[in-house]
């Protein structure tokens, strides 16, 4: 019997905060399993060959949103996954910085064909709502998380 080897990636990511707390997330699933279901995920993607973590997270978070930042400050969270999508099975390194920023609204202008086939919509969640969720959002731990660090209270 043949071990597959994982393919090994590293990532950066950005949890997006706005001034009223709420967190921005995509939602899509694997265009190679379109039965499998969806989970919402924060906007990041693949460290390229000689890029710096920071450098991919600014570019990454510029394609995904539209939202040019000159600095996002240090990695706040670091976690490891194995996954499959598209077939391919990675182990995955993940490194997310913490942007805190006024409201916007997303534009997908810089979106690659792969990210327009697998995301299906984003939208700003309200922490309370995400809390009580039964969605499946990753990084896994993001609300508690969230409750940790200083992140505006959502008005009510």
């Amino acid at each position: 019997m043949v071990k597959e080897t994982a393919k090994r990636r590293r990532t950066a990511r950005i949890i997006l905060t706005d001034e009223s707390g709420r967190v921005l997330l995509f939602r899509g699933g694997d265009p190679a399993r379109p039965g499998a279901g969806t989970w919402w995920f924060t906007p990041g993607g693949a460290i390229e060959p000689g890029e710096s973590t920071e450098a991919a997270a600014r570019r990454e978070l510029m394609e995904e949103t539209g939202l040019e930042v000159a600095s996002l400050g240090r990695v706040v969270l670091q976690r490891h996954v194995n996954h499959e999508f598209e077939r391919i099975r990675y182990s995955q390194e993940e490194d997310y910085f913490l942007v805190h920023c006024t409201a916007f609204e997303v534009t997908d202008a810089g979106w690659t064909d792969g990210e327009r086939l697998v995301v299906e919509e984003h939208r700003w969640w309200p922490l309370s709502e995400l809390r009580g969720s039964a969605d499946i959002v990753y990084p896994e731990g993001l609300v508690p998380f969230l409750d940790s660090v200083a992140v505006p209270q959502e008005r009510v």
